[in-house]
């Protein structure tokens, strides 16, 4: 039961820092609704399991990859946020506010879900922060079963989705506040920043990639 406790810990501290990912959640439960933003969550949620998975299991391979090939992940990555951030920042919420039957609203909520999955799993950060959070809360997890390695996934899964469900419900509080046009201004801000933020991984991916090759 420990350890459960401690999964929820992890979950909270992979998706509580206020990244891409938050300031995505943000913008779309203003302009979309609380399950919308909840959607893009839950989206980094399935992610961030699958990386906690790979720290429990210790896919050593995985972790090699990743620092053989780190600044064509971030590369990649960045490519990824920017183009993401580019399409929220390009793309008018009015609109689809006066058009709200354009597509059934899971098939939209899927469609936000897979962006916060794209986000977080092309994101090697992710993985890392994984295995500092568990060294901190220092896990146990000597003999364990599959039952309590499960348990633990379980565990990770309700603090991360629990915590953007708190802050897509948080926001939506605010949300009938703000006017059409704030919400324009909202989506071309919080689009600019997530394309600056993909940008700032490309430039790091594309710096690293050339002083590999320079070192070869």
């Amino acid at each position: 039961m420990l350890n459960f406790i401690k999964a929820i810990l992890i979950g909270l501290g992979a998706s509580i820092p206020l990244g891409p990912l938050g300031i995505m959640c943000i913008q779309k439960t203003l302009s979309k609704g609380r399950w919308a933003g909840f959607a893009v969550g839950l989206g980094s949620t399935v992610a961030d399991t699958f990386y906690a998975s790979i720290a429990l299991f210790s896919v050593t391979f995985i972790n090699e990859f990743l620092e053989r090939n780190s600044e064509w992940v971030m590369l990649i990555g960045g490519i990824v946020i920017f183009l993401i951030g580019l399409q929220i920042a390009l793309k008018n919420p009015i609109k689809d506010l006066r058009r709200p039957n354009a597509g059934t609203i899971p098939t939209r909520h899927a469609q936000e879900a897979l962006r916060g999955f794209l986000m977080t799993i092309t994101n090697p950060g992710a993985l890392v922060l994984m295995f500092g959070l568990f060294a901190f809360v220092r896990l146990d997890l000597t003999d364990a079963t599959t039952s309590s390695v499960l348990l633990v996934l379980a565990g990770i899964f309700v603090g991360t989705a629990g915590w953007w469900f708190l802050l897509s419900s948080g926001i939506n509080l605010f949300r009938k506040r703000f006017r059409l046009r704030q919400m324009l201004i909202i989506n071309r801000v919080s689009g600019i920043l997530i394309a600056l933020l993909g940008l700032a991984s490309i430039v790091e991916g594309l710096i690293q990639l050339v002083f590999h090759q320079s070192m070869l």
